[in-house]
């Protein structure tokens, strides 16, 4: 049966405020408070909330037919909660209609999986944590920023522990092959990959509302009749897109959220299904492995990583910023840790570049990609400043590797201890639970005995008074006969 995964992403950026050279040493905070409070509020009115509201309406009134998958990076977490705490109750709403899966993704939405294997594992080891915590759950499935999938990523995801990663259905890299299927990492075999159909996808989040688009005005049965007509062996349809697409790239007022709640009663007359992502890996087998040697993304029309890594800038920063990452890594200071988070944030990079994409790209407070570099580098100066008076320059690399590797020992020594410790408990909870039952089953004993017998010796009184009574008549027959 064809199914329909549909998979909505939740980030918003941290704006950066102007910060001059001769600020480096003297200001550490280097965030437009108000820009974020405007920008998280305005995208939660005009998005999130009628978005979130319609999901879960349209789950309700579905019968649990209709499923859906969101995915949310820490940053936006952190924002949500301190500027629109309702859309986190709607995102609790939706959980509890038991027809929603939460994804896993890097807490900042960076680049760290392109850079420093140690930085990538633990900021979505964090995020893991942190999505059970608030929704009860822990994600079996992965999602990288901005969909960036390679070979190396994906045997690094797999080692997590993760079953699926949702990544881009690119041309380049699928050639001839359908992205309508179920494929499987070349490096891990157990991490199945499901790929975005880019075009239906962007059909909603970029075309809807088009007056000159070929296929407008755009409705939910024309556009379930594009899938009921696929061919009928290519059984998964992965739509893939950001939340913030309903409401703010296509207007409330283009009736896109009428679109989207037609969708599963249209889907029904065909014989069309929704799934979540877990469903679809756990059910479907993969067809062949897909072999990704450079990182993919969903970003632009070459779909690869050149959005944020394309010129010298970038490139620049980028290396400048996670040229302190093992010593970010060592750091346990909270502000440091923070600010490292919301700096690695890929916003970052993409106002930085120069490629004429013929989509304008809206760059905040800078005016062009090169002060946007200004900017971000004095930021950067004056961070890695204050992550070098922690951890000196002058302590060498080897010096450091040294620190690293004896934290990882100890880290691995403390989790075989606390599985140690957790066997232990599991064999003394077991012991204890026997002897319980033992002790019951004495109980039940002694009080079977106890209640048999007053029973016993009542019989043997009777069966004394009956041998009585028989003597007694015997002893007058023989008196009787002698007479």
């Amino acid at each position: 049966m064809r199914t329909i995964c549909l998979y909505f992403e939740i980030h918003q950026i941290i704006h950066l405020k102007r910060y001059r050279f001769f600020d480096i040493g003297n200001d550490h905070y280097y965030y437009d408070d108000y820009a974020n409070e405007t920008g998280m509020n305005e995208v939660a009115e005009r998005s999130y909330l009628p978005a979130l509201s319609t999901l879960i309406e349209m789950a309700k009134s579905s019968g649990g037919a209709f499923k859906v998958a969101l995915s949310i990076s820490g940053v936006a977490l952190e924002q949500l909660e301190i500027h629109a705490p309702a859309v986190i109750d709607l995102l609790h709403q939706l959980n509890d209609t038991g027809c929603c899966e939460f994804l896993c993704e890097p807490y900042s939405h960076g680049l760290s999986s392109l850079a420093n294997e140690d930085c990538f594992r633990e900021e979505v080891l964090r995020q893991r944590d942190k999505m059970k915590q608030m929704f009860g759950k822990e994600p079996k499935v992965f999602r990288n920023s901005s969909l960036i999938y390679s070979d190396e990523i994906g045997g690094l995801v797999a080692s997590m522990g993760f079953k699926g990663m949702l990544t881009e259905g690119a041309k380049h890299v699928l050639g001839w092959k359908s992205p309508h299927y179920v494929y499987h990492c070349n490096q891990a075999p157990s991490l199945k990959l499901l790929l975005r159909d880019f075009k239906l996808s962007d059909d909603i989040s970029l075309r809807f509302s088009n007056s000159d688009w070929a296929e407008y005005p755009l409705f939910a049965d024309k556009y379930i009749n594009w899938i009921d007509v696929l061919p009928q062996e290519e059984q998964v349809i992965n739509i893939f897109m950001e939340l913030s697409a309903l409401g703010m790239a296509q207007p409330l007022s283009s009736n896109i959220l009428e679109f989207l709640k037609a969708l599963p009663e249209c889907a029904r007359a065909k014989g069309i299904t929704f799934s979540t992502p877990t469903e679809i890996v756990t059910k479907l087998k993969s067809v062949s492995q897909l072999d990704v040697p450079y990182p993919m993304s969903w970003v632009d029309e070459e779909r690869d990583t050149s959005s944020w890594l394309g010129n010298v800038l970038q490139r620049e920063a980028f290396n400048k910023l996670y040229s302190v990452a093992e010593r970010v890594h060592l750091s346990d200071d909270r502000r440091i840790k923070q600010d490292w988070d919301y700096l690695q944030a890929s916003n970052n990079f993409r106002f930085m570049t120069t490629k004429n994409t013929g989509i304008w790209l809206n760059r905040g407070i800078y005016d062009s990609p090169y002060d946007a570099f200004t900017n971000y580098m004095n930021i950067l100066g004056d961070f890695i400043k204050r992550v070098n008076s922690l951890y000196p320059e002058d302590v060498d690399s080897e010096e450091l590797n040294s620190l690293l590797t004896t934290i990882k020992n100890q880290g691995d020594e403390i989790t075989e201890l606390q599985k140690e410790v957790a066997k232990w408990q599991a064999k003394a909870e077991k012991e204890t639970a026997a002897k319980k039952t033992a002790a019951k089953k004495v109980v039940v004993a002694k009080e079977s005995v106890v209640k048999k017998e007053p029973t016993a010796k009542k019989s043997a009184t009777k069966k004394t008074a009956e041998s009585k009574k028989a003597v007694g008549r015997a002893k007058k027959t023989v008196t009787k006969k002698e007479e």
